[in-house]
């Protein structure tokens, strides 16, 4: 029994051993903020390992052969989810490549695993005009291309350059007549030198879409805003003086729809992929069984709204019932990609060979100028015969006739009051056993609904008091006056989580502001904190100024599912 029992506690051991090994089992992955940047600008390099936080940081020292590498910043996070626990380590590297051209950024290993190496392009920097190089503030568009087809994608990039600090300001949305807008990911925060002179940048992304031929103008993108002076000792009490700047006019030729292209649906994308799954030249086909085909199309460049219906052809042998269509749109920061997705059930209604034809969705190819074709190949299955159901003729279907009672088959009087007395007592055994089982869902839901109540009491928040917001500012105000960034940056995270209680630090914070002033100085206390920088003799004052009332969020512009139209672009407060 000692010994069977110490073969169980070693069995113990090396399952928690396994199960342990599993749970600290991490995967990491990479990723640039930007992948397409000018000589000049700075990228951020994003490493993400999820589960062993504890691993040391990667050696990032390969990078310098074509990066200046200016910081590192780390963050941890942990979840727990129906009693399991995650945690996750985020490394941030800033860097600003030595040159132009296409840069590899070589794979790193943290704790055991490897990152995917990643590509970046870096053009050379545009020559800055007299009315741009020594201005504090400029707004600068970027579009490609310059002569795109109707309907084609126009990656349309708006850069406020700025050397000042802003108490407030606002960006305008780029508008034209007869193009469609859409906002393209998160609005990205970076530097930049400009003609000898250092810029802070704020780069927001666009996707535009021409809906006709012909000359296509988009107007001038404005900025307003109000700048602190640092030398001006009562700036602190004052929005400070006015600025403003606007980018000039863009202009684009939208050429029409190719002869080339065929008669079908216009579909003008950068790529365009369609995958069937479901179906396999293995799979088991029988007469009067369905089979699922799933249809996947993604395009590049275009909207769910612009590919069409997906159907399928008429099949010889099988019924098609095809299902509800499922759409998306998503981008990537520079491309928009729609989706569709549709299920069809095949049945086949004969044995035999069954032939499922080629499906082809015919595209414009605007990479290369020509027309393009996405394709999935024929499909060739045998369908065997159905099932015969047990007890049932096959050869017949033809009732027989009712047989005549004879003296050697008559049915007695006694008998029949036998099966009558039989049937009743199943009649009852049946309704006892369908109240019983009635009773039993009953008590079960009443149950499961006493133990939801139970657990939400339990895992019910504790009530937020209501001065826990002015308690967080006037700590946070009182630490940036002493120069207690680290107490600084405690107080305005717990400040900005009342009202944002994802917020994992300041960097993410930095992004989740409407307010330009507000972010810099989040982004500024962030390097203070963590990248080793010194704060400036004026920053005590501009903190303040910047968090003086309320802290500026972007306002969720999130529409209800009733909205026809929801409103895409987020505004600075």
């Amino acid at each position: 029994m000692i010994r069977v029992r110490h073969v169980v506690t070693v069995l113990i051991m090396l399952c928690t051993g396994l199960i342990g090994s599993a749970t600290h089992a991490g995967e990491v992955r990479a990723w640039l903020d930007r992948t397409s940047i000018q000589l000049g600008e700075t990228v951020t390099l994003n490493v993400e390992l999820s589960g062993d936080t504890r691993a040391p940081q990667p050696d990032f020292s390969p990078l310098r052969a074509d990066f200046d590498l200016l910081g590192t910043q780390s963050s941890t996070s942990m979840n727990i989810i129906n009693g399991q626990t995650s945690s996750k380590l985020l490394l941030a590297v800033g860097l600003q490549p030595k040159h132009a051209g296409t840069i590899s950024v070589p794979s790193f290993e943290i704790a055991g695993q490897k990152t995917a190496a990643l590509t970046l392009t870096v053009a050379a920097a545009p020559a800055a005009s007299n009315a741009k190089a020594g201005d504090d503030v400029f707004v600068e568009v970027v579009a490609e291309p310059n002569s795109p087809y109707v309907q084609e994608q126009v990656r349309f990039s708006v850069k406020l350059y700025f050397a000042l600090n802003f108490s407030d300001g606002s960006l305008d949305e780029p508008q034209g007549e007869g193009v469609v807008i859409h906002k393209l990911g998160q609005d990205a925060y970076y530097a930049a030198d400009v003609g000898g002179r250092r810029y802070r940048v704020w780069q927001r992304r666009y996707a535009m879409v021409p809906e006709k031929s012909g000359a296509l103008t988009i107007a001038p993108v404005t900025f307003r805003g109000h700048a602190i002076d640092p030398g001006d000792v009562n700036s602190f009490f004052s929005r400070g003086r006015a600025v403003s700047a606007h980018s000039e006019a863009t202009s684009f030729d939208v050429r029409a729809r190719p002869s080339a292209s065929g008669t079908e649906a216009w579909l003008p994308a950068r790529a365009v992929t369609m995958t069937a799954s479901g179906i396999d030249a293995h799979s088991e086909a029988r007469v009067g069984e369905p089979l699922t085909l799933t249809l996947h199309v993604q395009a590049q460049g275009l909207g769910f709204e612009q590919i069409p219906e997906l159907k399928l052809p008429k099949i010889d042998g099988a019924d098609v019932y095809p299902d509800k269509t499922t759409t998306q749109n998503r981008d990537d920061g520079e491309w928009l990609y729609g989706e569709r997705e549709r299920k069809f059930a095949i049945v086949p209604n004969r044995a035999g060979s069954l032939l499922l034809p080629a499906i082809s969705l015919g595209w414009w190819d605007t990479a290369r100028d020509r027309a393009a074709s996405a394709e999935v190949p024929p499909l060739t299955l045998q369908v065997l015969p159905a099932v015969a159901v047990a007890g049932k003729p096959a050869t017949s279907a033809v009732l027989p006739a009712p047989a005549v009672a004879t003296a050697a088959n008559a049915v007695t009087p006694g008998a029949v009051e036998a099966d009558a007395a039989v049937t009743a007592r199943w009649r009852n055994l049946a309704l006892a056993s369908g109240v019983l089982w009635i009773l039993t869902v009953l008590l079960a839901g009443g149950a499961i609904v006493w133990l939801r109540n139970h657990r939400s009491r339990q895992l019910a928040p504790p009530p937020v008091r209501a001065n826990s917001d002015a308690g967080h500012r006037t700590a946070f105000l009182a630490a940036a006056r002493g120069a207690d960034w680290p107490g600084a940056a405690k107080a305005l995270l717990a400040w900005a989580r009342t009202s944002r209680p994802g917020i994992q630090n300041l960097g993410s914070l930095a992004r989740m502001l409407g307010d330009l002033s507000q972010a810099s100085v989040a982004s500024e206390l962030d390097r203070i904190c963590y990248g080793g920088r010194q704060a400036d003799v004026d920053f005590s004052a501009r903190i303040q100024q910047a968090f003086a009332k309320q802290i500026r969020f972007v306002v969720d512009t999130k529409a209800s599912v009733d909205d026809a139209l929801p409103p895409l672009y987020p505004s600075l407060r």
